[in-house]
Formats: structure tokens, sequence, C-alpha cells
């Protein structure tokens, strides 16, 4: 519960809150893929990363088939594609042809899609509302992060546009990484042929909370597999040989120098989307997960809490204020509208305690602020001189999930250095963040919102 006449700030000046009811996501079009790099019963993902698929066609049913003769590699693809069909129970509709690239093509390839898909306006405004927030330091760039993630971790790619496959092998041959990131990647084609990546994907411009529950649903799958695969297929010296190759310091280092709002989309699908698909999976067992491809999740809200998708919890629509570059004055423009969600909140919320690394879990009083989620809208918007202007909406459960909400959205505020304002009405289950680039912004938001009359 938030407390009693209790305050916002701008900053570090305090500014007394009357409790008000008035009207954020994230990330780049790219959708992150993963191949498991540990082995026992709770591998640790190294995620691998693809960019975000384009219609594809389908076709009949067919066995697998090996790459061009030839290829020394051949019979190995051909030998774990027939395990994986036999494990997952789906069969084959077109061939697919494996590559094998070094890591650094892989990353020029990655970095490439990155340039491509993600225009440069766009990547501004993510920008403006990760630094608003708190989230990324100003010296630093969203593409320069982007690029570093992936070329970094990235270890295979399935690419919808083109049903290509890649994996990274930098000796030339098949290790058992190598293969395991084959058996992922070589999942990830049967999803499309069954499933089609590119429709599951079609409905999610500003939509970045329910592009991560979707792709919990992608990865979630292939990573569940992989577990049972590499039980199946690989030698307990194999299997201690991948966990070596998990913890490799360099690449775990290289993670940890990500901020944690972009780890999480990297690292939400692979172990929040495992997690729910595996429970999926032991009740019911392929057929259940198969099902769930056809009532998409909506949200990350449903992966992180699964009778919420089992009950078909839907997320809250909620608008932003209308008017608003109007009422800000001469050059102000809206630049980026988006829903957060839940898990993206709950990072926010955590402040200076936002978690890092791949087994990172919130702090319980963020992931219990977050929790009771409705729904959310962020718009940003930017002025002359660079200014920038945030205004996030958010829906909640009840009032007391609302107040929870205001009150660590304060100590966020608080932690992470953000000019900013919290207001949420006593009784009311909404409640509203204002973050300017100086105070007179975050002024100015609130004047014109009626929300505390400051």
């Amino acid at each position: 519960m938030a407390r009693p006449g209790g305050h916002a700030t701008i900053g570090p000046m305090p500014i007394r809150r009357r409790r008000a009811a008035r009207p954020i996501g994230l990330l780049i079009a790219i959708a992150l893929a993963g191949a498991f790099t540990g082995g026992c019963g709770s591998p640790a993902p190294s995620p691998s990363a693809a960019p975000t698929p384009s219609p594809t066609t389908s076709g009949g049913t067919q066995s697998p088939s090996p790459p061009p003769s030839g290829d020394p590699n051949a019979a190995v693809f051909a030998e774990i594609q027939a395990q994986v069909v036999e494990i997952r129970g789906l069969e084959p509709r077109r061939p697919v042809t494996p590559t094998l690239l070094t890591r650094e093509e892989l990353g020029d390839l990655l970095r490439a899609a990155i340039e491509e898909g993600s225009p440069p306006e766009l990547l501004a405004a993510y920008e403006r509302l990760y630094r608003g927030m708190g989230l990324m330091a100003v010296d630093v760039s969203l593409a320069t992060l982007y690029g570093d993630l992936v070329e970094s971790q990235a270890g295979g790619l399935y690419v919808p546009d083109d049903e290509s496959l890649y994996v990274v092998s930098e000796a030339g041959g098949l290790g058992p990484l190598e293969r395991v990131l084959f058996a992922h990647e070589f999942e990830h084609a049967l999803q499309d042929q069954h499933f089609d990546l590119v429709a599951i994907q079609s409905d999610l411009v500003d939509q970045t909370d329910r592009q991560l529950a979707r792709q919990a649903l992608v990865e979630g799958d292939a990573y569940v597999l992989n577990a049972r695969w590499m039980l199946e297929h690989l030698s307990p010296a194999e299997l201690s040989e991948l966990i070596a190759q998990s913890t490799d310091p360099e690449l775990l280092a290289a993670l940890d120098s990500i901020p944690p709002i972009i780890q999480s989309a990297f690292l939400f699908a692979a172990t929040h989307g495992t997690q729910w698909v595996l429970g999926v999976q032991a009740r019911g067992g392929w057929p259940a997960v198969d099902a769930l491809w056809t009532r998409l999740p909506e949200s990350t809200e449903q992966i992180l809490h699964p009778e919420k998708y089992a009950s078909n919890e839907v997320p809250i629509e909620v608008a932003v204020p209308g008017g608003l570059t109007d009422a800000l004055g001469a050059g102000w423009t809206a630049l980026l509208e988006d829903t957060l969600g839940e898990h993206q909140l709950g990072i926010w919320l955590s402040g200076d305690e936002a978690p890092n690394g791949i087994v990172a879990t919130l702090p319980a009083d963020a992931a219990a602020a977050a929790a009771g989620w409705g729904g959310d809208r962020v718009v940003v918007l930017g002025g002359p001189n660079d200014a920038t202007a945030i205004v996030l909406t958010t829906e909640w459960d009840s009032a007391n999930d609302a107040g929870e909400f205001a009150e660590q959205a304060e100590m966020a505020i608080e932690e992470l250095g953000v000019l900013g304002l919290v207001v949420q009405q006593p009784g009311s289950r909404t409640a509203t963040v204002l973050i300017g680039s100086d105070v007179d912004v975050v002024r100015a938001l609130d004047q014109m919102l009626g929300v505390t009359g400051i």
C-alpha cells in the first residue's frame, strides 16, 4: 500500500502529492531467440538472436533433408533433425539447410539486421524513454548496446524471411554446443512451418509487452525441446562440457555490462518462457504446448502468472491523454507510444537494485508492486532544445495494487535520479507517472493534466 499523504519528487525537490487520477514499452523490432548452453536438469540459456520475421509460405509434409551433398556435417544434421522430430512430434514441411558461421560473421549479420530494421528515429525515441526513466546512461547508444549484446551472446539464428538457419562454429565442426544450437534453431524452423512465426507477431507494432509474451512461447517451446534433446542425446561428458561453456567468464561479463532493461528483452523469453512452457508440457505433453499456439499469450503477466493465462485475463486497454503536444506548446511532437507490461515495469520499479544476469530475479518489493498489473501505456514527446516529456498511465487490478505501484514508483524515481512525479487518487485503480527533462516540463505536464495542481 502507498503511504497516506505520501510525496512525489522532482529530482531532489519534494512535492506534496495530492492523490489524483489520470492518464510506457520498449524495444526495437528484434525478436530474440536462444539455445541452451547448460546441461543436466536446469540448463542455463545463452541467447542467440533473430531479426523480426516477415511472411513465409506453407507446404506439404516431407522428411528431414540433409544439407547439400559433400557437406561433412550432413549426416549429423540429418540425425539431429530426425531426433527433434521424434521428440517434438512436428513433421517438417520443407527442407531446412543450415549454414555454419564464425561468431564474427553472425555478429555482422545481426548488426546489419539491427541497422536495417531499426530506423534512427525509432532508436532515438527509445533512447529518450530509457534515459528519461533512468534506465540507461546518457552517453550510451542503443544501437551499440544491441549490437554488443547479440554479438557477444548469439550462437544460432533462424530467419523466417528466407527460412535460413545459421549456427556459430569457430572451427567449422559440430561439437556438443553446435549440435544443441542446431537442434534449437531447427525447432524454430518447425514452429515457423506449422504455426507461422510471422503471423503471431503481425500485430505487435508499439506493443512491446505482447511481443515479449509471444516470444516467450517461441523460445519456451524451443528450450524445453532442447532440454529433452540434450538429456537423450548427449553424454555426461558432453553435458559437462556445455556447463563449462555456459559459465565462460568473458561471456557472462559481456552480458553483465548491458543495462538490465536491455537484458530483459533478450532473456525474458529464454528464462520465464521456458518455465511457463515447461509447466504446460509437464501437465499435458506436447499436444498442450501445440494448443498454446492456437491461443497466444497476450502479456508478460500471463507468462509470469500462468493462472492468468489459464483464466484468459487479458490486458486492460489504456489510452494516453489527448492534446499533449498542443498543451506543451510550439515545437513539441509525439515520438513514441508503447506498452511496458508487468515485466519491464518490475525492472524499473527495482530502481538501483535492478537485476543483472541470466538467473537474476526482481527484488521482492519491486515484484510485488508490479504484480496486479492490469494495463499501461506510455507516450514520449520531444520538444525544443531536446526537451523530453514522458507520460505513463497504468491501470491495476485494485486500488491497493495501484497504491503499491505508486509507492514503489516514487522510490524508483528517487533512486534513479529521475525528474518525475507519481500520482494516484485514493480508491482509484489508475496511477500516473509524469517524467520530464527538467522541472518546468514536469510542472507543465502536471498542470496540463490537472493531476496535483502544484
